[in-house]
């Protein structure tokens, strides 16, 4: 019998087209190629997308939207903690089965990480474990939409409003010497008078999940809706890295959705009052040097002269990148089609295989689809890496998502052991992540799941 002709099947991607190839030689030929017109025109169409306040009116952008493009998701995330005020002698809680940046933005401002072990048979935090771990430090918590399943953000919020939890939070306090930075922080956590939430939404774009609960409702007065990822926390996080669901090659975003903040007029008012203009104007003041105006900017007439308010950071994104990103959004209701349509052919293989998987959609929430999370149930290590070395014999990349960070020699370094995380090491010891993509044909999904099936059945022994 004639064996099947291997493939070479990419783990993940990225999907172009000629609409972003259009976009980079429209941006190309411009003459404008780093931060500019599309750049702005991006962050109105993503928080149109992920409803947050998007600054159009009748069709025109006259005001700036709660979002913010970045370089990446990591200066995203480290961005939104400066702007809540948060630094050293604060903590911020995180998962311990989550991919570095989640973490590593909150160091990188001074802050301490205190890991949360994952729950025993998902890979979403233990939320009782969340609440265990706050402490009159704590500022954050940084809840991960693993794969793209949005946390349930309704436990999250009954914890941080909870008033016997409320009770520990003190909030930043700064006086007339503090910078315009720290006073902003200070603002935003009287105003929250709670620990921040602060989503690592990085897998998540275009999740979307049903809670009665957000950061416009945290009391959860409200009714029960069907809320973005984005519009859902306090502050989210987004990455468009080349691997993600949508991508501007490297480069992310911040949102904000704070049912507190006012317009500029109403906030001159008030000395703790805070403006969505204010916010956003200072997550360009930190990605841009601290120079109080951009480039764009700079070149109306007359124009030239800035001001360096702080020696900040730069980690905007290029024109180039949000072309990308313009032919991405427009593409974007169908490439989540074409992932949902994968989806389901996994789940059916697994479900034959008595393997465990992520959940990717359920009448809670719909998920971005970005990650194919499998559990080999029956098989330790050894054979979880047998199975991805017969998969790759077949042509078949696959991976695994994630290692828990206190695995990590950085992170084992800091005084993390994996034995305070059991849980996360249970669900690590045998998860192997399938190629979900959209570059995929149907005959490629069903060399997959073959190929999947006959190397778990092989490992297992029948």
């Amino acid at each position: 019998m004639n064996e099947e002709p291997k493939r070479k099947i990419s783990f993940s991607p990225p999907d172009m087209s000629e609409l972003e190839e259009q976009q980079v030689i429209d941006t190309l030929k411009s003459g404008w190629i780093t931060t500019g017109p599309k750049t702005k025109k991006l962050e109105h169409e993503l928080a149109t997308f992920i409803g947050v306040k998007d600054g159009i009116t009748n069709g025109e952008a006259v005001g700036n939207p709660n979002l913010v493009c970045l370089n990446s998701a990591t200066a995203s995330e480290e961005l939104i903690f400066r702007v809540l005020g948060i630094g050293p002698g604060d903590e911020v809680i995180v998962p311990a089965y989550t991919y570095t940046s989640s973490a590593a933005a909150a160091l990188h401002v001074g802050a301490k990480i205190v890991f949360v072990d994952s729950q025993a048979d998902k890979l979403e935090m233990d939320y009782d474990k969340v609440r265990t771990a706050i402490t009159p430090h704590t500022k954050a918590i940084v809840p991960v939409d693993l794969g793209g399943v949005p946390c349930d953000y309704d436990k999250i919020f009954s914890i941080v409003t909870d008033p016997e939890v409320r009770k520990f939070f003190i909030p930043l306090e700064a006086d007339e010497s503090d910078d315009g930075l720290t006073k902003l922080g200070s603002r935003i956590q009287k105003n929250l008078g709670r620990v921040a939430v602060v989503a690592d939404g990085a897998h998540a774009l275009g999740a979307h999940r049903f809670v009665s609960r957000s950061s416009s409702d945290p009391e959860g007065r409200g009714n029960r809706k069907d809320q973005m990822v984005g519009s859902i926390a306090d502050f989210t996080s987004f990455s468009f890295h080349a691997v993600k669901n949508f991508t501007t090659a490297e480069g992310g975003a911040a949102s904000w959705n704070l049912p507190f903040a006012v317009s500029y007029d109403k906030a001159d008012s008030s000395a703790e009052a805070v403006s969505d203009a204010e916010i956003y104007h200072w997550f360009q003041l930190l990605s841009l040097h601290g120079q109080s105006k951009d480039a764009l900017h700079k070149t109306q007439l007359g124009a030239w002269e800035y001001d360096i308010v702080a020696p900040l950071y730069k980690c905007n994104m290029t024109d180039i990148m949000a072309g990308i990103g313009l032919a991405q959004i427009e593409r974007y209701p169908g490439l989540l089609e074409r992932r949902r349509e994968i989806i389901k052919c996994y789940d059916v293989a697994c479900e034959e295989l008595g393997v465990d998987h992520i959940v990717h959609f359920t009448d809670d929430y719909t998920s971005s689809g970005h990650l194919y999370i499998t559990r080999v149930t029956g098989c330790d290590d050894k054979q979880r890496r047998q199975i991805i070395v017969k998969m790759a014999e077949k042509g078949v990349a696959t991976n695994v998502h994630y290692k828990p960070l206190p695995m990590m020699s950085g992170y084992k370094k800091l005084g993390f052991k994996i034995d305070d995380y059991p849980n996360a090491f249970k669900l690590f010891s045998n998860e192997i992540t399938l190629p979900l993509h959209t570059k995929l044909s149907d005959d490629d999904v069903e060399y997959v799941t073959k190929s999947f099936k006959e190397r778990v059945r092989e490992v297992r022994g029948y």
